[in-house]
């Protein structure tokens, strides 16, 4: 399958994007530097892909388990009905809890796909209930991480 962008993006978007991707922190200066730019344009290259959306936000990676949260679990979920007022309530329920740091609708084997975190199991457990008890749910199956081996942010920028 071709790789497919944005046509406004050029060679040094791609460049601004995979530095950023890899270091969120780093100055203007350093970044200007590190892309063969004066800080200026870069600057205003950067602000650009912000306001078109291409950079959503910059967020530092945590540790879970430094944190107390030990568990991390998947729950493929099947809702009782595909209408788009199930699905968009559904949403709604589990954008609200902390602990479902990610909610996809998916195709193929359930409607949705949730990677949660919880402090130990009882909590995964009752996480579990929880979302098992929820109005629009039909079943529900979870999966808990055993290990990561990769986890990575964001996406392949070309010329990576």
């Amino acid at each position: 399958m071709a790789e497919e962008q944005d046509p406004s993006l050029d060679d040094v978007d791609l460049r601004l994007l995979a530095e950023l991707q890899a270091d969120g922190r780093m100055t203007n200066v350093e970044l200007a530097r590190r892309v063969g730019l004066s800080a200026p344009p870069c600057l205003r290259r950067v602000r650009r892909l912000e306001e078109a959306g291409v950079i959503r936000g910059y967020h530092a990676a945590l540790d879970p388990a430094a944190l107390g949260w030990e568990v991390t679990f998947f729950a493929l979920v099947g809702l009782e009905s595909q209408k788009e007022a199930v699905l968009s309530e559904f949403e709604r329920l589990v954008t609200e809890w902390p602990e479902v740091r990610e909610c996809h609708m998916i195709r193929g084997g359930g409607d949705f796909l949730l990677r949660l975190v919880a402090r130990d199991t009882a909590h995964e457990n009752a996480l579990t209930r929880r979302l098992t008890a929820a109005s629009p749910v039909a079943r529900v199956q979870t999966l808990q991480t055993i290990r990561t081996a990769k986890e990575e942010p964001g996406v392949p920028v070309p010329g990576d």
